[in-house]
């Protein structure tokens, strides 16, 4: 299945972006898992970092985010999106080299909630560009809810994502040890 097609059918378009990327980000975790356009994982597998690969030309720059739209399930919308990872200037696809607006978080699906989406969303930026986002570090949830990709796309014009790749998360043993260590 094409990275649209998955992105449509399974209503990341529209829930989290209006239109889908058309390449692929390649998501392989320390654990050993393949991230693979909405397999299921768990979060044990995804609590680490993972190794990220994508099509980029060498001399621009690219954000990349990893967001969970699924967090909040009730009728106010603008509480859905959590992001978990937040990376900006990366130069080509040099993660490592990025700027990070928000450390890196695992899936931590609040047991009762059912199956979320975890989706990564890479955008081509116009150039480099100076972010005026609170920097957080991978223990720190504050300003983590309430995101919205679309309007941080907008906010810094970004235009449409140029890959994208996501996996489906639900409970297990790790999510309370997670989030002892975020103070939750």
């Amino acid at each position: 299945m094409s990275v649209a097609s998955a992105f449509q059918s399974s209503k990341i378009v529209p829930d989290v972006i209006p239109t889908p990327p058309s390449k692929t980000i390649e998501l392989t975790y320390p654990s050993g898992v393949v991230a693979q356009q909405g397999n299921e994982l768990t979060p044990t597998q995804v609590k680490n970092q993972p190794n990220v690969s994508f099509e980029a030309d060498s001399n621009s720059y690219y954000t990349l985010i990893f967001t969970d739209p699924d967090n909040y399930d009730g009728p106010e919308k603008v509480y859905r999106e959590w992001h978990h990872w937040l990376v900006v200037n990366i130069p080509g696809s040099d993660v490592s080299k990025g700027e990070v607006l928000s450390g890196y978080i695992g899936s931590g699906p609040p047991e009762g909630t059912g199956i979320h989406r975890y989706v990564y969303i890479l955008y081509k930026q116009p150039g480099k560009l100076s972010f005026d986002e609170t920097r957080l570090t991978n223990t720190s949830i504050d300003g983590r809810a309430a995101f919205s990709t679309q309007k941080f796309a907008e906010k810094y014009n970004l235009g449409a994502p140029v890959a994208g790749n996501f996996y489906r998360a639900q409970f297990d043993d790790y999510v309370p040890l997670l989030y002892k260590s975020l103070g939750v």
